[in-house]
């Protein structure tokens, strides 16, 4: 593990970069600047290490705008209607930074501040824990909120993201990381060729505004259901967009802290797998449709589908929904998450 610079805002805040290694060729480097991964090295079938995220090699291009890569997503990951929710008889009105919806988190959301970092290390894993104090009121959300996010990287290859708050008054929240993976490397084209499968028989359809209407729909039958491999690219010209929704996880076990495994990709030219385990109740299943070549980094040019995301998360627009899964924190309780990235090869 090592720390070094990674640049400054514009304000003269010093943003640090975390380099995390384990003694299998995995390599994660993060910075505080957002809690972004901004690269991960995994080697392929024949060992050889390679890059699989998208993301920049100087904090300047992401102070420039980008979609999310790799960054800490909050106070509420993913869209809410209009921008405002009522709670506890009082409405709340959030930015409308997506159209006529809220997006993750609004216009200066946990992915655009810096964390307050600590670097450490224990017998079987290397990381860094990230806090933040996100205030009363900012971004139009109620309470003081503490949240810590933890990045650990393991012997196991496995890059695990612990979440945690508390506040002072109720609140909504849905915290997730918004790493865009081509295992293939992005300098090799779409992830169309990936295998992908998603451990679920719902998921929830969307408006024009990809705000769910409500419904939890089954896949069966769908060019939804990756509930057995499928190329992610096989049926994508079927779904509008493309696919830009959150599935409903089929969990397991009675235990709703226990970690299931949600989703499982396999790229057949590298032989790269990527396991996805998470507590969340959904993940958002997201194909890079806006990418459009803007950007570039590392010799690739990040045209649309050069990425996908798999976002480990509640239910979109919640706050206004009370048949889905509850994401309001309460003072006296202590929100706790878990997701975790497992890497490997195959033949």
């Amino acid at each position: 593990m090592s720390e070094a610079e990674f640049g400054s805002l514009p304000d003269g805040t010093a943003v640090s970069l975390y380099t995390l290694s384990n003694s299998h060729g995995v390599r994660v480097q993060l910075t505080n600047y957002g809690g972004i991964v901004t690269s991960i090295h995994v080697p392929d079938r024949n060992g050889q290490p390679g890059e699989i995220t998208l993301g920049f090699d100087a904090l300047e291009a992401y102070l420039g705008g980008h979609p999310y890569f790799g960054c800490l997503v909050g106070r509420y990951a993913n869209r809410i209607a209009g921008g405002r929710f009522r709670l506890d008889g009082k409405e709340y009105r959030l930015a409308t930074n997506n159209g006529a919806n809220h997006l993750h988190g609004g216009e200066v959301g946990f992915d655009k501040v810096v964390w307050q970092a600590r670097p450490f290390r224990t017998e079987r894993a290397v990381g860094v824990r990230l806090v933040y104090l996100s205030k009363d009121g900012e971004e139009g959300y109620p309470g003081n909120l503490r949240v810590e996010a933890t990045y650990s990287l393991t012997q196991e290859n496995e890059l695990r993201i612990d979440y945690q708050a508390t506040t002072d008054k109720a609140t909504p929240l849905n915290l997730t990381n918004h790493t865009y993976w081509n295992l293939a490397g992005p300098q090799h084209g779409t992830i169309d060729r990936h295998e992908l499968t998603i451990h679920a028989e719902h998921y929830l359809p969307v408006d024009e505004g990809l705000i769910p209407t409500g419904e939890l729909r089954s896949v069966d039958g769908t060019p939804m259901d990756f509930r057995k491999p499928h190329p992610i690219g096989e049926r994508i010209d079927q779904v509008p967009g493309g696919y830009d929704h959150c599935y409903v996880l089929a969990h397991r076990t009675e235990r709703p802290d226990d970690l299931e495994l949600a989703a499982r990709v396999r790229d057949p030219h590298s032989g790269r797998v990527l396991e996805v385990l998470t507590t969340e109740p959904g993940i958002q299943l997201y194909t890079g449709n806006f990418l459009d070549g803007s950007l570039k980094s590392r010799g690739a040019v990040f045209e649309q589908r050069t990425g996908f995301c798999l976002e480990t998360q509640h239910f979109p627009d919640s706050p206004n929904r009370p048949a889905f899964p509850n994401t309001i924190l309460r003072p006296g309780q202590t929100f706790r998450s878990t997701t975790v990235y497992r890497f490997s090869v195959e033949p």
